[in-house]
């Protein structure tokens, strides 16, 4: 049996899409079309906590052109994860039920729990079952998580308040951001994610798969991708002094000269300093050379638990 799904991920910094055909409950996932648009949805919610009204449009105009989408290829199920910001948001409830009543689509806040179990099912679905404890990286606008876990289960997860429009509106207030606010950001990240994680079970993870945009747009700039190739970067792998040369060079640079950078999306070059500093800290924390890049990550695990029946 073949059930045509439709996921939105409405995060704090992008709104993406996947329309996805699953076959026979995940045996086989043929992705029809993916989008991913910069909205910045957590705009100014660290200080106001709230979200705003212009962050909130940014949203329903991408979504206008999704729930097209969705019509024109038929989906019969979906679902939207609405996630940090939302959680954060005084008003995030008030902005799922629009949701709900303006795009019919099944738009719920999902709670960390929640999340952490479909990222690591969408990162790890196509793994082999070899006993290897794995952290999936998940840096996002709002938050950070770090899900551990060995043969498709989560022992361990935890999300963090570290995200790129989070610290980046905190710290990185000039362009390009000085030494001394990039230091400062680093330290308060790399405190937060050293404390986390119990350092006996940092100890014992062997290897780090890294989703979402920072991990993808800095695999697209290594690789120097132009135009942008999924297939190319699902699977490369980052090694650690990789990401320190991509993160020298990229905070020097004013924004408009980010904004050019071969690979970069240039709606990603405000928060790219940022996430890559996040994932440095992230490799260092787990004591790991390098880091896997997967495109497979929440949207795959959602559209998978939406298939079997597990989001009813």
């Amino acid at each position: 049996m073949t059930v045509r799904v439709a996921v939105v991920d409405i995060g704090t910094n992008s709104t993406r899409l996947l329309i996805a055909d699953v076959e026979d409950g995940g045996a086989r996932v043929t992705e029809l079309l993916r989008r991913s648009i910069v909205t910045r949805l957590g705009e100014g919610v660290d200080t106001s906590g709230r979200l705003g009204d212009g962050p909130m449009q940014r949203v329903f105009t991408v979504l206008d052109d999704y729930r097209r989408l969705i019509d024109e290829h038929g989906a019969t199920a979906t679902f939207a994860a609405l996630t940090s910001a939302s959680r954060d948001a005084e008003n995030g409830r008030e902005f799922q039920d629009a949701i709900r009543a303006r795009y019919g689509l099944d738009a719920r806040v999902i709670d960390g729990d929640t999340e952490a179990n479909l990222t690591f099912t969408g990162a790890t679905s196509e793994r082999p079952r070899d006993g290897e404890e794995i952290v999936v990286i998940d840096i996002g606008g709002g938050s950070t998580e770090f899900v551990v876990g060995r043969d498709g289960h989560v022992d361990f997860h935890v999300s963090t308040q570290v995200g790129v429009v989070r610290q980046g509106e905190r710290y990185l207030r000039h362009d390009p951001p000085q030494h001394d606010e990039l230091t400062a950001m680093v330290d308060e990240v790399r405190g937060i994610f050293t404390t986390a994680v119990p350092g006996e079970l940092r100890a014992k993870t062997t290897r780090a798969i890294a989703v979402a945009g920072t991990a993808t747009q800095s695999a697209a700039i290594d690789l120097e991708l132009e135009p942008y190739d999924v297939a190319r970067v699902h699977g490369h792998v980052l090694e650690l002094a990789t990401l320190n040369m991509l993160l020298a060079r990229l905070a020097q640079m004013p924004l408009v000269e980010r904004k050019r950078v071969v690979g970069l999306d240039p709606d990603r070059a405000p928060t790219i300093v940022a996430g890559i500093a996040m994932l440095v800290e992230a490799a260092r924390a787990y004591g790991l050379k390098d880091v896997e890049v997967s495109e497979h990550d929440i949207l795959r695990g959602a559209a998978l638990a939406l298939a079997r029946g597990e989001l009813a």
